[in-house]
Formats: structure tokens, C-alpha cells, sequence
């Protein structure tokens, strides 16, 4: 019996019991359809992810200084790493510290919790490309200047929640309190998430120098709070920085400097924090990739599943096709005929639910795609979120139903074919 017969006669035993036959492929068909729709997701998560990290640019770095303990005068300032940016204008093109000041925003009587606040310097927004090192451009207005942060003026730059929501649409030239002082808004940025309280739309940038103001006066308050007098509760350092490399490739040179100026200072390793936008982005590739790897393989046990119902309903049929079995057995049928023709009916049984999984997945991730992209470019500041089964996850996932049918249809197969044609022919 050559394949295309034996493939025959497997179609034409799926059709006699319909049912049967549907209800032996469902694992295979969600175990192939769960299997796509992750890979979809995570593919989806990853591209939208590499397009966040495009966009920010692969020569950002980012720097975080915990210090050398309590009670240590060691620090590292804005002016320090300035000072190294000069020395190698080949490596780094720009600093900017970053400060978060945890502060109430307040318009007309209301305060706002929620809002991001954030000192940095000019260096922050990029003239020539349109927009901040972490990816943020101007709707209207201007960015901080050098004479902003030196003057340690009072101005700052809003985003569309606080710009449409609170200032109702109109806001540049409009007065913000900050901490308990006026700030001008002089720049409003683009929308980047769905311009809703506590979202990335909820952000203000103001000038480090004032940050660094803010900051001390809410230590000193901390530390008066607590019965503290003296010593160093109202002041505050710079701990954090975003630092551009001149490209790409001089990105790790550039964080090599500045881990050698921060050793210099702390003499330990653990008192800092530098990390590039490329090591970030595979560090997020790494993690997603493990997560879908997990998620897979719990998939999978749906796989196994069908794997073994697919055996349980061959052993079945064997059972019921046993005269047939010595019928043929009689005729002059091989032991390797009665076992090509079970095992090409169960590995035709899990191929047509491999097909049927590989077409509820797709669907499945289409919907799956349009129902959270937009939440998700909402979340993560702009992006495309598309969940397509690529061709590989596609040809595997076939590749894996059709060997589980013919693995687990193995056993009965075997047994069909080592039947003793009499005992067969005797069955009832």
C-alpha cells in the first residue's frame, strides 16, 4: 500500500465519525493555536519595544549614583561630568541631569499628585533631530535653555494633560505652582500617551537647578519633621543622568569613561549604576523571550493533551477494525502496511487539526493585536503593536502536530500490526 492509499483510506475513516474525529484533534488545535497567538504577542512586544529603543537612539546611556553609604561626603556633580564630557568630546556629546521631584503641582486652588516631574538641563532637547534624548518633541513653544538653568528661572515645559486638561488648551505664557513657587509654561510637548491624569502625558520639565531647590527644601522639611537640626537634611545631589554617546559605536567607550570617573570617586562598584540604551534593549529581549518560552511550553501541554487522546482513540480503532486488520492480514498485507496505514491516519488526524489551530491562532492574534495595540501604544508612548504569526512559528507549529500524531499514533499502530490474522479473523 503506497502513501496516497493509505492517506485515502485515513480521510475516508475521519469522515464516518465526524465527531469523533473533531473531538480527538481539539487538543492539537488549541495547543497549535495557543502556541501561535503568544509567539504573536511576544513578536508584537518585542517590535514595539525595538521601535521605543529606536527612538530614544542606541547612544543614550543612562546613569544611576546611589552614593557610598550613609554619612559619606563622596559625590559625583552635574560639573564633574561635564568636565569629562569636554575632556572627550570624541566619546560623549552631551549630559543632562535628570532629577524627579516629588511635589504638588497646583492650578487654581486644585493640586495635581500625580504629575511627573522632572529636572534636567538644555542639553535634554536635541534642536536638530526635534526631540529629547528620551524621546519626547515640542507641539508648541520652546524648549529649556542654557540661560534657564544657569538663572535657575522659574519656567517650564507641560505636557497635553496639563496643557489641555488644566489649562484648558491655551497654555504657554500660563502660571503653574510648583512646589509652592510660579513656573511660566513656555513649551507644551507632544501627545504620547492618551493625555489622561498619571499618565506620560501627566509630565512637566523644569530646570535641574530648580529640581535640585525643590528637592533639598522637602528634605530639610523631612528632617525638621523627624526633630532633625543641622547636619545635611536639606541638602540634595544630582543622582541620575542621561548621557548621549557621539553614535552608536562609541556608546560603550563612553560608558567606559564614565564608570572609571565614577570609581574614581566611590571605589565601589555598587555605589553607581551605567547602562546603555543597547544593553537595555537586549536585556528587554532577553526577558521577553524567556516569558514566551515559558508561555509555550505551558502551551504545549495542550499538545500532549491531544497527543494523547490521539492514542487513546487509535487504540480504539484498532480494537474496532480488528477483522479488517485480519482480513487484510490475510490477503497478503505486511506487518508494515497495517502500521504506515494507522500511523498515516493519526499523524492525517493531527495534521488537519495542526491546520485548523494554525487558522484559529491567526485570527485569534488579529484580534488579540487590535484589541490591545492601541492600549499598549497608548502605554508605551506611541508605536505599532502588530501580532502576525510569522511564516517559522507557523511551519513549526504544523511541523509539531503532524510528528506528536505520528509519535503517539506509534503504539497503536504497532499493536494493529503485530495481530495474529487468525485470532483477527476470530474477533467478534
Amino acid at each position: 500500500m503506497n502513501f496516497s492509499q493509505a492517506f485515502k483510506l485515513a480521510v475516508k475513516s475521519l469522515r464516518t465519525s465526524k465527531m469523533r474525529a473533531f473531538l480527538t484533534m481539539l487538543g492539537i488545535v488549541i495547543g497549535v493555536a495557543a502556541v501561535i497567538v503568544i509567539i504573536s504577542l511576544g513578536h508584537g512586544m518585542e517590535g514595539m519595544m525595538n521601535q521605543q529603543f529606536d527612538k530614544l537612539g542606541a547612544n543614550l546611556i543612562q546613569v544611576r549614583i546611589y552614593g557610598a553609604g550613609d554619612g559619606s561626603t563622596r559625590t559625583v556633580s552635574p560639573e564633574d561630568l561635564y568636565a569629562l564630557a569636554k575632556k572627550y568630546p570624541q566619546y560623549i556629546s552631551g549630559v543632562s541631569p535628570y532629577v524627579i521631584s516629588q511635589t504638588k503641582v497646583r492650578f487654581n486652588g486644585e493640586d495635581y499628585q500625580h504629575t511627573s516631574i522632572y529636572g534636567v538641563s538644555e542639553i535634554l532637547f536635541n534642536s536638530d533631530k526635534g526631540h529629547t534624548i528620551d524621546g519626547e518633541s515640542l507641539r508648541e513653544g520652546r524648549f529649556l535653555q542654557y540661560i534657564d538653568v544657569s538663572r535657575h528661572q522659574n519656567v517650564c515645559v507641560v505636557g497635553t494633560f496639563l496643557a489641555d486638561q488644566v489649562l484648558g488648551g491655551d497654555a504657554l505664557g500660563k502660571t503653574l505652582s510648583i512646589g509652592g513657587v510660579p513656573y511660566t509654561v513656555i513649551g507644551v510637548l507632544n501627545k504620547s500617551a492618551d493625555s489622561a491624569e498619571g499618565s506620560q502625558d501627566d509630565q512637566l520639565y523644569i530646570p535641574y537647578s530648580n529640581a535640585i531647590r525643590i528637592n533639598a527644601a522637602a528634605a530639610a522639611d523631612k528632617a525638621a519633621a523627624a526633630g532633625i537640626t543641622g547636619g545635611t537634611g536639606g541638602t540634595y545631589s544630582v543622582d541620575g543622568y542621561l548621557v548621549t554617546s557621539t553614535d552608536r559605536n562609541t556608546a560603550a567607550a563612553a560608558k567606559g569613561l564614565i564608570e572609571n570617573r565614577l570609581f574614581r570617586t566611590f571605589q565601589d562598584t555598587d555605589a553607581y549604576f551605567v547602562v546603555t540604551a543597547s544593553e537595555m534593549m537586549d536585556s528587554m529581549n532577553a526577558m521577553v523571550g524567556t516569558m514566551m518560552v515559558v508561555l509555550v511550553a505551558i502551551a504545549a501541554i495542550s499538545l500532549l493533551v491531544g497527543g494523547i487522546g490521539i492514542m487513546n482513540i487509535m487504540l480504539v480503532s484498532v480494537t474496532e477494525r480488528t477483522r479488517e486488520i485480519g482480513i487484510r492480514k490475510s490477503l497478503g498485507a505486511k506487518r508494515r502496511d497495517i502500521r504506515s496505514q494507522f500511523i498515516i491516519e493519526a499523524g492525517t488526524t493531527s495534521a488537519i487539526g495542526g491546520l485548523l489551530g494554525i487558522l484559529l491562532g491567526i485570527l485569534l492574534a488579529s484580534a488579540a493585536g487590535m484589541a490591545i495595540g492601541g492600549y499598549m501604544s497608548a502605554q508605551m508612548g506611541g508605536g505599532t503593536f502588530n501580532a502576525v504569526p510569522t511564516p517559522a512559528a507557523i511551519g513549526v507549529s504544523f511541523g509539531v502536530s503532524v510528528g506528536i500524531g505520528i509519535l503517539f499514533g506509534y503504539l497503536p499502530a504497532n499493536k494493529a500490526a503485530k495481530l495474529n490474522p487468525i485470532d483477527a479473523l476470530r474477533y467478534e
